[in-house]
């Protein structure tokens, strides 16, 4: 069985975010998407410091799925450098990580 992940991406406007997460469920990429509205980052670009309001995405997702996940992301992501972060779930609840691997259509 693939290792489950969670996948970390961000967008300026919570409605890229909802068409985001729509697109990626609708291919069976991910068990589940959840938008975090709201949040400061302060980051470094393009030899500045910038600052902006963004929502934080997180993306339920297999090993499996991730090559066509991220291919997605970027596709259809705003930013011209997109945060695409894979952190692997090293341990979970049984009923929680079987739900997600019946989920995500990649194996």
């Amino acid at each position: 069985m693939s290792k489950a992940f969670v996948v970390i991406t961000t967008v300026e406007k919570k409605e890229d975010g909802e068409r985001l997460a729509r697109r990626i469920l609708e291919h069976e990429l991910a068990a589940c998407v959840q938008i975090l509205p709201s949040m400061t980052s302060v980051y470094r670009w393009q030899g500045s410091i910038q600052q902006a309001t963004e929502s934080l995405i997180l993306i339920k997702t297999t090993g499996a799925a991730y090559s066509q996940l991220e291919a997605i992301i970027k596709e259809d992501h705003p930013y011209q450098t997109p945060e695409i972060v894979a952190i692997p779930i090293e341990i979970g609840s049984d009923d929680y990580l079987t739900w997600l691997y019946d989920s995500v259509g990649f194996k």
